[in-house]
């Protein structure tokens, strides 16, 4: 993928998000905070592998001023799509929640966590998973963004249910960003075409 089709994709995305977030969730969140100071109360925590969650966490994190995590594993999926795909869904079929890279310092002093991540065969991923497990969310507000691939939020709504059981979750924002997939399948059928 070259340069300027990322960029041009991360407008687009900063864009629809920038409207989508002032319409459906940032104006009830803004309106509990001080305008020009830092917002510390709120956490903006993602975890994203092709960068299109990671636009929209960028997005709420400069509209709120708000601090961010990014939410990694202690050992990196792999670059290539259908090899993360496949240990995702291996992970997920064998219920592991791989360690993670960090945890958040002084995860208590947040009431507000906006909570993003991408679905990966229909569910959380395994990672975010483990963010949830390894972090406190009682009596916290957790907001989700969830982007997908066009096969909708799958179960996760009934995960974050029991990760976050003693927190009050507000109904997510959920956006189709599947340029990758669809970029990976395009150019396999391509190369399919061409032969080798």
């Amino acid at each position: 993928m070259s340069d300027a089709h990322d960029a041009n994709r991360r407008v687009l995305l900063s864009a629809l998000a920038g409207a989508a977030f002032s319409a459906a969730v940032l104006k009830p969140a803004l309106a509990n905070t001080v305008p020009g100071q830092n917002n510390r109360a709120t956490l903006v925590a993602y975890f994203s592998r092709s960068g299109n969650t990671r636009v929209l966490a960028g997005v709420i994190h400069r509209q709120l001023k708000s601090d961010i995590f990014a939410i990694e594993p202690a050992v990196a999926y792999p670059e290539d799509y259908f090899q993360t795909v496949e240990l995702a869904k291996n992970q997920r079929d064998r219920q592991v929640k791989p360690a993670l890279k960090n945890r958040v310092a002084d995860f208590d002093r947040y009431h507000t966590i906006y909570l993003g991540f991408p679905i990966w065969g229909t569910t959380v991923p395994p990672v975010v998973q483990s963010f949830l497990s390894s972090h406190d969310c009682r009596n916290k507000r957790i907001i989700p963004f969830i982007t997908h691939g066009g096969y909708g939020i799958g179960d996760s709504e009934a995960i974050l249910a029991t990760l976050a059981a003693a927190a009050q979750r507000e109904k997510p924002l959920v956006l189709e960003c599947d340029q990758e997939r669809r970029t990976t399948e395009t150019v396999t059928h391509w190369l399919a075409t061409v032969g080798s």
